[in-house]
């Protein structure tokens, strides 16, 4: 179906092993950073005498300042280009995300994270479009789901900082050491080139620039007067919000359920999570082989479903002798949406507008990680975190409800707006 588009990748592949390598390594911050202030939350807390809501209000701060910068940055990616909103995130999260050690109280700490998570919401899926504009098709979701993988090892990589760091330094000394990252963001743009698909999108506009034709430049406008672009972003939109819900709330509170209500010591959950964390980079890999072979809604249903389950068996059946193998067959399932969900979103729209689109999708989805973390809170004060992750695993099933709504592999993110398997006819250009 893509064969000038294969021909075009095919001779890109330095460009999109060195575009992989970054976009790895720049999910692996990202990954760890957001799980930073899940393993310092009980710190935190107990430092600045925080009730159980108070203390889930901060991951709402830090998800409510990922979705306002997420719909920005994939806005700025259509403009400025993928690589450098992503290098320009990365330097930004990293630096504010190092001088959360210097607050001085939660309000202090709630601005600075709020800030710093405008530039930590743009990486996610930015990264996923370009790697989609410069990766193989018939291997696009199982290259995009490795890299997704990379957030999952910033997962692991946080653990271990954590483990060593706040038991013997504090919480403010593992904030204090992320700032590092910079240093990716500093290097990205001078070994990382933009795809080819973009760079044509952008002569084109300049182009037209030059000559004096009057084009409406507003990607927003274009995504709404677009029916076919517009219906698929509010179905996105919803399934978004719902995963997100479910993703988000689980991952900022596991560490305090296993440490509050299944008593572990902090060491010992770390290591508990760890394990779950590998096997969760075992279900976004899989994942991906899966959805190339049988499709990206099938696996991506699936996974949502699988989770919903294993999140009632893990409340309501665990004791001292299972809850590892539990913890590493949930975090092999909780993978897997994650692993295809950003190759099946960004092949739902037309290069001119991806960046904006994915951005919007993602990041308005992001309301449900937002309220996520403060509901769990609310339910833990007036009864515990496991009935929180009771309604963490209804939004599991119910993210799945709009993907019966959107089609595969609508665009072909290698080529110039080319429009597949739509309701219209056929094949047309946008």
């Amino acid at each position: 179906m893509y064969s000038k588009s294969e021909q075009m990748v095919s001779e890109q592949k330095p460009k999109w092993i060195m575009a992989f390598i970054f976009c790895f390594l720049v999910l692996l911050v990202d990954g760890a950073d957001m799980l930073l202030l899940s393993y310092s939350l009980s710190s935190i807390k107990a430092e600045f005498d925080l009730t159980s809501f108070q203390a889930g209000m901060l991951g709402s701060v830090t998800l409510a300042g990922m979705a306002v910068g997420g719909v920005f940055g994939g806005w700025a990616s259509d403009k400025i280009g993928r690589v450098k909103a992503i290098a320009y995130s990365v330097i930004m999260f990293s630096v504010l995300t190092g001088l959360l050690a210097f607050v001085n109280n939660v309000y202090e700490f709630a601005f600075v994270r709020f800030i710093s998570a405008l530039g930590l919401g743009t990486v996610y899926m930015v990264c996923a479009g370009l790697i989609a504009e410069l990766v193989p098709t018939k291997s696009r979701n199982t290259i995009i789901a490795t890299l997704m993988a990379g957030w999952t090892f910033g997962y692991i990589v946080a653990s271990i900082l954590a483990g060593i760091i706040i038991p013997s330094y504090g919480w403010r000394m593992l904030f204090l050491v992320s700032g590092s990252a910079a240093i990716i963001g500093i290097i990205m743009p001078f070994c990382v080139k933009e795809s080819e698909s973009w760079l044509k999108e952008r002569q084109e506009r300049l182009a037209n620039k030059k000559n004096m034709i009057k084009t409406d430049n507003s990607v927003f406008k274009a995504m709404i007067k677009d029916k076919v672009v517009f219906r698929t972003l509010l179905f996105w939109i919803a399934a978004a919000s719902f995963l997100n819900f479910g993703y988000y709330g689980v991952n900022n509170w596991m560490p305090m359920y296993l440490e509050q209500e299944l008593g572990m010591n902090f060491k010992s959950l770390t290591n508990f999570l760890i394990g779950s964390y590998a096997a969760m980079i075992g279900g976004k890999i899989i994942a991906g082989m899966m959805s190339d072979k049988i499709g990206r809604k099938p696996t991506f249903i699936i996974g949502s479903v699988a989770t919903s389950i294993f999140l009632i068996i893990i409340v309501t059946l665990h004791n001292e002798t299972n809850i590892l193998w539990l913890l590493v067959i949930f975090g092999f399932v909780y993978g897997m949406p994650m692993g295809v969900y950003s190759t099946y979103m960004s092949e739902s729209f037309p290069t001119r507008l991806r960046g904006t689109a994915l951005g919007t999708a993602h990041n308005v989805g992001r309301i449900g990680s937002t309220i996520a973390p403060a509901t769990i809170g609310y339910i833990a004060t007036n009864g515990s975190i496991g009935m929180g992750f009771m309604v963490m695993g209804a939004a599991y099933l119910i993210c799945t409800i709009p993907t019966f709504f959107i089609k595969e592999k609508m665009y072909d993110p290698h080529s110039k707006d080319t429009e597949v398997n739509v309701d219209n006819n056929a094949i047309k250009s946008a």
